[in-house]
């Protein structure tokens, strides 16, 4: 499972012209799951995820964890993570799981976020989103639950 993991001031999902999800202070999780994740590894990465001290302390370093500062998750099934972009000029995606373990495993990392107290607000599944963003510093992470 892999995660590009942005800190934001704001994050909002658009779909069709409707606003299907929306945080302020957070963190922006566009998350791809490949044909050998598990379970295990979304509730791995989603903890990892939860517990990043990468927001500011008092003292303007990086030194706590979204549920430090009350903030919020927004979380973006986003497959083209396992773009394979080695050969020619046309992405494979055959690392990508198939859409219905790759629903089921998105749902449990959003299930897994929540049982830690963080709100959550996700995109919708299989559908063309807008998704728009204010990157706070910026700071993005690329996390994954194999490495």
């Amino acid at each position: 499972m892999k995660a590009c993991v942005q800190r934001v001031s704001q994050a909002s999902v658009t779909v069709a012209g409707e606003i299907v999800g929306q945080i302020e202070r957070g963190l922006l999780v566009l998350l791809g799951v490949g044909l050998d994740d598990t379970a295990a590894d979304a509730d791995y990465l989603a903890r990892k995820v939860v517990e990043l001290r990468i927001f500011e302390d008092d003292q303007g370093k990086m030194n706590r964890a979204l549920p430090e500062i009350g903030g919020a998750m927004l979380v973006v099934s986003q497959f083209t993570l396992w773009a394979d972009c080695r050969k020619g000029r046309r992405p494979s995606f055959i690392g990508a799981a198939p859409p219905e373990l790759a629903e089921r495993l998105y749902e449990c990392f959003v299930r897994a976020v929540e049982r830690q107290g963080v709100p959550v607000a996700t995109g919708r599944f299989r559908t063309h989103m807008d998704v728009a963003l204010v990157n706070d510093g910026p700071v993005t992470l690329l996390v994954e639950s194999k490495r």
